[in-house]
């Protein structure tokens, strides 16, 4: 996975309580067993009308959106269904940070193990980020190392996050390349119990 450090994007402002995950990727669309090509399919129901236009009144199809790698999301984003494909969607459309004052306790930790940062906040503060990025294009920078998330405008909050899950971002670390940091022990206990 690629580290996350110091990220610096322009957001993407979803502001719609209870997200669910067959609304992040709809279940038509899981049938690939890959972790790629589900951005696409991202919102489906939302971002594209009937006849398979853009849907011009989704947020995340407003101008100001484009190229959003920060998504900024209201309460319990996540909720719903454990498919791990919600986050693989995620980020093959682009997005590394979730914002949100709250996400569903599977969804949070499926993120991490996908390298998507999630980050809990305060409602007011998230509504000041939506509020931001609501009209207009804004950037925002998330300091992982330092858990800080700042802009150009004088706006900065902390946020806390596992150490563990800290250590795997910064390194760009999933649980398999976790393991295969003890490969050589791995493969000593392995002959040793051959003999």
């Amino acid at each position: 996975m690629e580290p996350i450090i110091k990220h610096k994007g322009n957001t993407g402002v979803l502001p719609r309580v209870n997200v669910d995950t067959d609304q992040i990727i709809p279940k038509q669309f899981l049938k690939r067993v890959e972790r790629t090509g589900f951005g696409q399919f991202l919102f489906f129901d939302w971002r594209f009308l009937a006849n398979g236009n853009d849907n011009p009144n989704f947020e995340l199809n407003q101008p100001q959106a484009e190229n959003a790698s920060i998504l900024i999301a209201d309460h319990n984003f996540g909720c719903g269904s454990s498919r791990e494909h919600a986050p693989w969607a995620l980020q093959d459309y682009g997005f590394r940070v979730i914002i949100a004052p709250s996400f569903a306790d599977i969804f949070y930790n499926n993120c991490f193990k996908n390298g998507i940062l999630p980050i809990r906040l305060d409602e007011e503060q998230v509504y000041k980020l939506m509020e931001n990025g609501k009209d207009e294009v804004y950037e925002v920078t998330v300091d992982l190392q330092n858990q800080k998330i700042t802009d150009d405008r004088g706006f900065e909050a902390s946020f806390e996050i596992d150490p563990y899950w800290k250590e795997m971002l910064l390194n760009g670390w999933d649980e398999i390349s976790l393991t295969l940091q003890y490969e050589d022990e791995i493969a000593q206990y392995e002959e040793k119990m051959n003999v």
